[in-house]
């Protein structure tokens, strides 16, 4: 039985048919796969197919990509990245979903063929002890001498794989193709699978030359190699019993091949065809590639080991410098704490006055406002910047483990407890220790800091003496705690402790001149993150972004951008007509039900904000034109947009 073929069905007619040659084969719309799809509902990878004797075993390539395989017996069932599912004839793999236009790939039987007979099998026993040399043992020992420099000038894998196939095609004159087959190991995706690398056919001149198209390689032949662990040798395959169908397809007249191996592990195959050329290969040439392939095997390891240490140096190094970047954005204040407002630059003043300090530091502001940014930055501006900052959110954890986070636990202390584990407070001696959300810490756990803010001095867990730790606290909230004290459900006394210098941080909606620095930041910071390029923001944009209230403060205006740069074309301008129902355009102020609720100033403040953004708008951001359109004069709405924070 050989493996099934694929039909590609589109719009519910038959566009093209696919014969799942080698090991592998990708499905997707990247011009290097196998069986290319041009539609954008695929993924560049959407799936890898591995060719069985009479079924295909299938898995999603991209974990973005969807598939459901669709069976002729038993349910559907959804494919999951890294699983394996096993397709046979009469299915069907749904790569679009349910849509107008789906597409389809159906597995057809291919016709039966009779089951192949080996002429020779040499054991890799023999291969590894050496038996036979050749028809000329001068002509193999010229090769392997040739074949040894040219591996150690090789620079990659693929070079070592270059030079092994040219010189079987030398050792072996009625060879005209010569293809390097590689275990390829995929944790997670079954067992190892082996994928045709690198095929070099005879040129004119007699030597190796790369292959003018795709050539179709005899999968059962090697596969016969790596399950038997022995040399093949088929003889006039075409009236053999080896005429399988990609034998066939190929119009291979003879065929040697031998296993690459190390210490008895079988790490891919040399396998040699003769598909012009009158006679057939001999028993002195599986002898002889046996000694070459014995002599390239672990050329080919270490090439591969490399390769492997090449892309995860790499790797480490991107991932190295990505973080790099991100400390050194998350360090300096005048990098994170961005903005001209005079609320913003008495903050970035009061933090420069305390930094220097061993004072405890108290931030207060609504969410999404930037506090742990104001604590970064008091920690950058200290004489502890050289040491850890530690940030741990006290309404995220449960009061227990919250307690074991902050000063660390013995072992055997509480159930689940198998090792002596250190708390932040030692994590952070030295450095700056930042606990947001303190107004959510409960009651038994303030004491224990009160003792620590006071004395010094931590007891872990289970501990029977408490150490010193050196330990900058700074703390915030978005609560109210004084009002908390008053009702009895935060101590007075660490309050006292906490509040030393308080920091108030401004909500965006207080300091709206910020609103286009900002706006420009984050969506340069998601284009980087996003891998989409941003030409700019359009005036009305950013009058509709400032014009907003902002309840989510920073956080939230950073998210708005990161999905303006997502809906926005690549390297598009981000326009108002992308923006959210809620920012489309500036809620009018004085509509039926009349302005919202707050003294006489305020109402006449936003009835004035939204008149003069509108009158923005409505001249392009001419500032000129607006102010006419006014009846102002151009300094008069200077002053007006100052007045309004517009500025």
């Amino acid at each position: 039985m050989t493996a099934p073929t694929l039909e590609v069905h589109q719009g519910g007619r038959l566009t093209a048919c696919f014969d799942p040659v080698g090991d592998v084969a990708r499905v997707g719309r990247a011009n290097a796969a196998d069986l290319r799809i041009e539609d954008a509902r695929l993924a560049f990878e959407h799936l890898r197919v591995v060719a069985g004797d009479g079924h295909l075993l299938v898995t999603l390539a991209d974990p973005t990509a969807a598939c459901r395989l669709e069976r002729v017996a038993g349910p559907s069932l959804e494919l999951t990245p890294g699983a394996v599912a096993q397709a046979t004839p009469g299915d069907a793999l749904l790569l679009t979903g349910e849509a107008e236009d789906p597409i389809r790939l159906v597995v057809r039987e291919s016709p039966a063929s009779e089951p192949p007979r080996i002429l020779e099998e040499r054991p890799l026993a023999l291969l590894a002890a050496g038996r036979g040399a050749g028809p000329d043992d001068a002509t193999l020992l010229r090769t392997l001498c040739a074949l040894q420099e040219r591996l150690g000038a090789a620079p990659d894998s693929a070079a070592v794989l270059e030079t092994l196939a040219d010189a079987a095609l030398e050792l072996v004159p009625r060879a005209t193709h010569a293809t390097v087959i590689l275990r390829d190991e995929r944790p997670g995706e079954g067992p190892a699978l082996y994928v045709p690398m690198m095929t070099r056919v005879r040129g004119a001149d007699g030597r190796g030359a790369p292959p003018p198209g795709p050539v179709q390689v005899a999968r059962s032949v090697y596969r016969r190699v790596v399950e038997g662990r022995a040399a093949i040798l088929a003889a006039d395959a075409p009236s053999g019993e080896l005429s399988t169908e990609s034998l066939l397809g190929s119009a291979i007249r003879s065929i040697v091949a031998v296993p690459l191996w190390q210490a008895g592990e079988i790490l891919g195959v040399l396998q040699v065809d003769n598909r012009a050329l009158p006679g057939m290969f001999r028993s002195v040439d599986v002898d002889a590639l046996g000694v070459l392939a014995g002599a390239a095997s672990l050329a080919v390891a270490n090439a591969r080991h490399i390769d492997r240490l090449r892309v995860a140096e790499a790797r480490l190094g991107d991932e190295n410098r990505y973080l790099r970047a991100r400390e050194r954005s998350r360090a300096p204040a005048s990098d994170t704490l961005l903005g001209e407002s005079a609320a913003l630059v008495e903050l970035r003043r009061q933090i420069a006055r305390v930094a220097a300090t061993r004072v405890t530091v108290y931030i207060q502001g609504e969410t999404g406002t930037g506090k742990e940014l104001v604590a970064r930055a008091v920690h950058a501006g200290s004489p502890r910047r050289d040491r850890l900052f530690v940030a741990q959110n006290c309404a995220a954890l449960p009061e227990a483990l919250l307690e074991s986070e902050l000063f660390g636990h013995r072992r055997g202390s509480f159930t689940g407890a198998t090792e002596d584990r250190r708390g932040l407070f030692d994590l952070a001696d030295g450095g700056t220790l930042f606990l947001d959300e303190i107004g959510e810490m409960p009651l038994t756990l303030q004491a224990k800091l009160l003792r620590a803010l006071q004395e010094g001095e931590i007891r872990p867990v289970g501990a029977a003496r408490a150490h010193h730790v050196d330990v900058r606290v700074v703390t915030a909230t978005h609560r109210d705690l004084e009002a908390a004290v008053r009702a009895g459900a935060f101590r007075e006394d660490l309050y006292y402790r906490l509040a030393v210098f308080p920091l108030h941080v401004p909500p965006l909606r207080d300091r709206r001149g910020d609103i286009p620095l900002l706006a420009r930041h984050f969506a340069e910071q998601a284009s980087c993150e996003l891998g989409r390029s941003v030409a700019g923001i359009a005036q009305s944009t950013l009058l509709a972004l400032s014009a907003h209230d902002w309840p989510g403060n920073v956080r939230e205006l950073d998210s708005e951008m990161k999905r303006l740069v997502l809906a926005a074309p690549d390297g598009g301008i981000l326009t108002d007509d992308l923006l959210g129902p809620r920012l489309r355009a500036p809620v009018a102020a004085t509509d039926a039900r009349g302005p919202a609720a707050g003294t006489l100033r305020e109402r006449v403040e936003k009835v004035e904000r939204h008149l003069v953004l509108e009158a923005l708008a409505e001249h392009g951001g001419n500032k000129t034109r607006t102010a006419r359109a006014l009846g102002l004069t151009r300094e008069g709405l200077h002053k007006k947009l100052g007045k309004l924070g517009l500025t």
